[in-house]
């Protein structure tokens, strides 16, 4: 029997009151500070994203294709934590439907992810970081480049070519693989010296269509089949004759800003012109030499040094001696991250790298890290797909059936509270102040979910959080009928409760024990909306053992001691107290006898 100096009731209480306000204080101080759970498809809407694969030779893609790309995207989805979302086969498209309207999240989960690390061979600003005075010239058709004949343009600059890396990049002291410290200069992009744009030869273009006429832009021919104007990409801007190199890189930094029709599909053994994510640069890249499938692991995280948010890579045990080898023989010279057939991060080696590991920098955020990281991390898709424009999905069931949902669980919660009073009288205050703090800590730990790790609340969550109620009540139940064994054995109510307790905890916990586990199982094996369910089942049990041990054992351990609580016409045990004494006085009676 727990005795009164073992007890303290008002620990217990604070200790609970102590992590609602922590909880509350959250949900008002940080994200948005709005109380508002995130909310899924069905009840809120979302947006559709309709993803196009695309074929570098313009045939179909596989079903085999589009099951593996599905895959991958459901996995970078349970990744990002992105409760909710859908992805379906449609045809030859892939559609993901995310909660809400904010469209970076399906289009993110839509990444190619096709990365390669390729040496920098040069690099000049594109025509909107650049002066006038550096800008490249306008228009050159790609259909004309192909047949430039090689004398048609001087050769690079000296230490533009591959042999001389070393001299453009500066050398730095800072973190390994990182990009350089704040004393460390960094390396200054070095344009080609200007040259007129070559008259390419008489002859028909590769391309169709009419020839722009100078200083304008081709336009976006959509005539044009998909896989024709792939190749035209990959001989403007992969090929290994310096001249179109040359040429290649002035006409890229005229259209930075523009969709990228060879994005994902550039082939890793050819040289690679292309523009940094952010539009501002243009490099001139080398053959790849590490490619994403060689990579075992990517985290995001917060530079502390530096203050910035970068993605951590771990390679494989060939990609990190080919790795440790490469920086070794490279320092000081800058290397490019190739996510996409885009430059994410090209930082200055500082010093070998061996260990196979490595950091990606650039201007990430906290989500962007992550949503690298992640795609990084779950594995390229097998096709490259082309995004549509992010249409509005309206919710399936909306407003009116999460308002449905919410009067159900009022309604269900006020029965359960009339019950109590009913019959176990004052004591039913008791079970209604706990309810309402399991309630209170339910809403905002579902704010918060919502808010750091994007779960969404659907109806089926909410059929698990009505659920939990009846669990919640089930445990004052026990609890209580334990209190009435007591009496009956002869005990006061003042007694009954310690005892009660000490027999009650351990059938609750056995009891939320086996629902946890039903509530866990359900959730790894099940798919879609189940997942919801299963989720704030598990959820309401476990705060039901946090509420009856913090919250309803304290208050009804001090509704034990006094004096008015203990009067049978307000607690409801007088029947039980009257059979206590009837069973007093038949054993005394027999022992008379």
């Amino acid at each position: 029997m727990a005795s009164s100096s073992t007890v303290h009731p008002a620990r217990y209480l604070a200790l609970f009151l102590a992590m609602l306000i922590g909880a509350y204080l959250l949900v008002f101080l940080t994200g948005d500070k709005k109380p508002d759970p995130k909310l899924g498809i069905d009840l809120q809407g979302g947006t559709r994203v309709t993803l196009t694969a695309r074929t570098p030779d313009g045939s179909p893609p596989s079903r085999e294709s589009l099951d593996q790309a599905k895959q991958i995207i459901g996995a970078r989805v349970d990744g990002l934590g992105v409760s909710g979302s859908e992805v379906i086969i449609d045809g030859q498209n892939l559609v993901i439907t995310v909660p809400g309207d904010d469209t970076s999240e399906a289009r993110s989960l839509g990444q190619t992810a096709r990365l390669y690390i390729r040496p920098v061979v040069h690099v000049i600003p594109s025509a909107a970081a650049a002066p006038p005075e550096q800008a490249g010239p306008q228009g050159v058709p790609p259909g004309g480049v192909p047949g430039v004949p090689p004398g048609a343009v001087p050769g690079l600059p000296p230490g533009s070519g591959a042999a001389g890396r070393g001299a453009r990049a500066a050398a730095g002291s800072g973190a390994a693989g990182g990009p350089a410290g704040p004393d460390t200069p960094a390396p200054q992009p070095r344009p080609f010296p200007q040259q007129p744009a070559p008259t390419p030869p008489p002859g028909p273009s590769p391309a169709p269509g009419p020839t722009p006429p100078p200083g304008t832009a081709p336009p976006a021919d959509q005539d044009v089949p998909l896989a024709t104007r792939i190749q035209d990409e990959k001989r403007l801007r992969q090929s290994t004759e310096q001249a179109i190199q040359i040429l290649a890189l002035q006409f890229q930094a005229t259209r930075c800003g523009q969709e990228d029709v060879l994005a994902g599909n550039d082939d890793p053994n050819l040289p690679l012109v292309t523009c940094s994510q952010d539009g501002n640069e243009v490099y001139l890249l080398d053959k790849s030499i590490i490619s994403g499938e060689q990579i075992a692991n990517a985290s995001s995280g917060l530079n502390q040094q530096a203050g910035e948010y970068v993605v951590d890579v771990e390679f494989k045990s060939d990609a990190a001696k080919v790795w440790a080898d490469f920086t070794a023989a490279n320092v000081g010279t800058q290397t490019a991250f190739v996510l996409d057939s885009q430059v994410v991060s090209a930082p200055v080696i500082q010093e070998a790298i061996p260990g196979g590991r490595t950091q990606i920098t650039g201007q990430f955020t906290q989500t962007t890290a992550r949503e690298l990281a992640n795609v990084l991390k779950y594995g390229s898709l097998p096709l490259s797909f082309e995004s549509s424009e992010a249409e509005t999905v309206s919710a399936t069931l909306g407003l009116s059936s999460l308002r449905a949902g919410l009067i159900a669980g009022v309604v269900g919660l006020v029965a359960v509270l009339l019950y109590s009073l009913l019959y176990y009288r004052v004591l039913g205050v008791l079970i209604a102040l706990s309810l309402t703090a399991s309630g209170a800590m339910v809403f905002a730990i579902l704010v918060l979910l919502g808010r750091y790790i994007s779960y969404t609340l659907d109806l089926a969550g909410i059929a698990g959080l009505i659920i939990g109620i009846g669990m919640t009540a089930d445990s004052f139940v026990v609890f209580f009928e334990r209190i009435k064994d007591e009496i009956r054995e002869g005990r006061s109510f003042r007694s009954a409760v310690p005892r009660g307790w000490a027999r009650a905890r351990k059938t609750i916990v056995s009891g939320n024990a086996v629902t946890l586990l039903a509530a866990a199982v359900l959730y790894f094996l099940a798919v879609g909306q189940v997942k919801g369910f299963a989720f704030t089942l598990g959820l309401t049990t476990i705060l039901d053992i946090v509420v009856v041990f913090l919250v309803t054992w304290p208050l009804v351990y001090m509704a034990s001691k006094s004096t008015l609580w203990a009067k049978p016409s307000l607690n409801g045990l007088g029947a039980v107290q009257q059979i206590a004494r009837e069973r007093r006085a038949a054993a005394s009676a027999a022992g008379r006898g």
